[in-house]
């Protein structure tokens, strides 16, 4: 196999999956008891629990509706289920005729339709008859240039942006250059870099609107009356050595690598184009790595100083880290240590091609440290609070 080309799993509508998961996704948080007690009778599902779909205002319903959808179009979803209470504002046929446009197998049910036991038996025959369904695929060889990779940090030290950050931004750059595309997230995590970002705008139009958005951001903080260095850096960040937040920016940004940046997404947005990608993301990395995820993201590259369990639901999470005493520690959490750069045994260069190749390992099926444990986070973000 060329270094550029892993095994996926190609679907109809030509995005590969890097797995073949059947999803189950409750599409109101009423609906999660029914959802957690089919996945306890067919285990080989995913589960996306949630907490939101009803009572939100327009702004949080139409995001929570695109990051079900787009959860559910992710190419490693094989097939989904999607179950509805069938009185709330973002409906069970509605979610599984959108997702149904990328051509997988999917089925639909309303708990109110059936009673509580009956979708219960029903949901567990479909999705059984679901997870048969797709059993027969089989992994084909894909070029890079139909990999999407999520880029994250979370629980950062002074190692983060001394190595980690800076290994996986050439990780990263071998993925744009191999014509695929690279998602960073965590605007907030920006702010104090915003300008030296702004200068690898593709264009005019993409600088403005990374300048745009990180005033936004700024001013929203402002308005909150609350001061952000209570949450930024966090207090973990500040016993692994970070002092401000323009530090901690100043290394987050790291891990976008070196190319050009063509554009900011939305939440959960999908990419329209090749190439390098800031989504707009809080910097609480279960509801940002979902984000990523319904906006395609095949795999997602976590960075972490102090370690981190978390996984995905949706995506594989790959733990990168550079902290020896983390990596000794958490072991059983981390998939690939990045410290020789610390100790200068190896270059960054050398460090970020290894790992380039170990996430594409990940593609080709192996499976992470998150994984390996059965961590399957899933969070939406709330751009307001419910009514």
């Amino acid at each position: 196999m060329n270094t550029a080309e892993f095994d996926g799993f190609v679907r109809a509508d030509g995005q590969v999956g890097v797995r073949n998961s059947v999803a189950i996704i409750p599409s109101v948080i009423c609906a999660n008891g029914v959802v957690e007690q089919i996945k306890q009778r067919v285990p080989e599902c995913k589960a996306f629990f949630h907490k939101e779909g009803c009572s939100q205002i327009q702004d949080d319903a139409r995001l929570t509706r695109r990051t079900l959808v787009g959860a559910g179009s992710n190419p490693n979803v094989a097939a989904a289920l999607v179950i509805g209470l069938g009185c709330e504002e973002i409906g069970s046929d509605e979610l599984a005729e959108e997702i149904s446009g990328t051509g997988k197998p999917i089925q639909a049910l309303k708990i109110q339709d059936l009673g509580t036991s009956k979708a219960i038996r029903l949901g567990t025959k479909l999705a059984r008859r679901l997870v048969k369904e797709v059993s027969h695929i089989k992994r084909k060889h894909a070029d890079v240039d139909s990999f999407v990779l999520g880029v994250e940090c979370g629980g950062s030290d002074w190692t983060s942006g001394l190595a980690s950050n800076p290994v996986l931004g050439i990780a990263s750059d071998f993925v744009v250059d191999n014509g695929g595309t690279v998602v960073v997230s965590e605007t907030t995590e920006f702010i104090g870099a915003e300008h030296i970002f702004a200068r690898r705008a593709a264009n005019s139009s993409a600088r403005k609107d990374l300048l745009q958005l990180i005033s936004r951001a700024e001013k929203k903080l402002k308005r909150s009356g609350y001061d952000i260095r209570g949450t930024q850096p966090t207090p973990g960040n500040i016993q692994g050595g970070i002092t401000t937040l323009e530090e901690k920016s100043l290394g987050a940004y790291l891990k976008a690598g070196h190319r050009k940046f063509e554009g900011i997404l939305s939440y959960s947005e999908k990419p329209r184009r090749k190439g390098l990608f800031m989504m707009d993301s809080p910097g609480f990395d279960v509801e940002s790595i979902t984000g990523m995820a319904a906006g395609g993201a095949q795999v997602i590259a976590f960075t972490t100083g102090r370690g981190s369990p978390v996984g995905s639901a949706v995506s594989p999470v790959f733990k990168i880290t550079a902290n020896r005493q983390t990596f000794r520690r958490m072991k059983e959490n981390i998939d690939f240590y990045a410290g020789d750069v610390i100790r200068g045994n190896l270059s960054v260069e050398t460090v970020g091609k290894s790992l380039f190749q170990e996430i594409l390992q990940v593609a080709n099926g192996r499976t992470t440290c998150a994984e390996n444990l059965g961590f399957n986070e899933f969070s939406i973000h709330r751009l307001r609070s419910s009514v």
